[in-house]
């Protein structure tokens, strides 16, 4: 067990896969206790002991629903006891251009609102009031580079997202005073199955070089990053060695989008 995150609790939004399962495993790792929560739990099941390190416990959960994000974290802290850390990782990502014809466009903005910024508010509100309470605790949301930068075809995600950030900012600052952290990581392009269904291939080596029409600048360190890579900056916000940063958007994407 790491020294620097003691036997705890954690809420982990968007667990069942990609990013998020990421998080949940490095969690786990370090003997926190993780609720593991996704709108599609892993192996189909409402609740269950999974994992090999920390006690897992999974949670059927649709972030928009702000009263079932409330009955879930009450039943988190009933069994699991309170939440030291939350991270908000739901999310999803599909493109349209602005003038697009399609009849979809309106169900494409709000589902994007709906999961990555209303998703992200919901689950703050409910367990930054407990955390206010009880004065301690840390928030990350994993939000993306794409909230700094304009993006052809992605102007729902890159608005979407720039909202919980700044919602995430506004949070942190309003909890300093009870001795609780908010903070961002934000990825770039990453090795997940959601990336692999916009590209439509599962190899996402193409996004490396960049594409200067859709306004995308390449990866300098000429990667993809891996999850592993994302979850260990939102560890690293969690934990005890990130005690005096808050506010802070910690940008995760190989160079991607620097000075921005």
């Amino acid at each position: 067990m790491s020294a620097d995150l003691p036997r705890k609790v954690a809420l982990v939004t968007g667990g069942a896969g990609g990013i998020g399962a990421a998080v949940v495993e490095a969690l786990a790792a370090d003997g926190v206790a993780v609720a593991c929560c996704d709108h599609v739990p892993p192996e189909g099941d409402a609740r269950g002991a999974v994992g090999n390190y920390g006690a897992v416990e999974n949670y059927r959960l649709d972030v928009t629903d702000p009263r079932a994000v409330r009955r879930t974290v009450a039943a988190v802290e009933a069994d699991l006891g309170p939440i030291h850390y939350l991270a908000n990782v739901a999310g999803v990502l599909t493109t349209a251009r602005v003038l697009d014809p399609d009849p979809g466009w309106d169900e494409h903005w709000q589902r994007l609102f709906a999961v990555n910024t209303v998703g992200v508010v919901n689950v703050s509100r409910a367990v930054a009031a407990r955390m206010a309470s009880r004065g301690h605790g840390a928030i990350v949301t994993v939000g993306s580079n794409a909230a700094a930068v304009p993006r052809v075809g992605m102007a729902a995600y890159c608005a979407s997202k720039a909202a919980a950030h700044m919602f995430t900012r506004v949070l942190g600052l309003e909890l300093a005073e009870y001795g609780v952290r908010a903070n961002i990581v934000s990825p770039g392009s990453t090795r997940t199955p959601m990336l692999a269904a916009l590209l439509g291939a599962d190899d996402a080596d193409d996004v490396v070089a960049g594409d200067p029409a859709a306004f995308k600048l390449g990866i300098p360190l000429g990667r993809v990053a891996t999850p592993a890579a994302v979850a260990a900056a939102v560890r690293f916000l969690l934990s005890d060695a990130a005690a005096h940063i808050t506010l802070h958007d910690l940008r995760v994407d190989g160079g991607a989008t620097p000075g921005t």
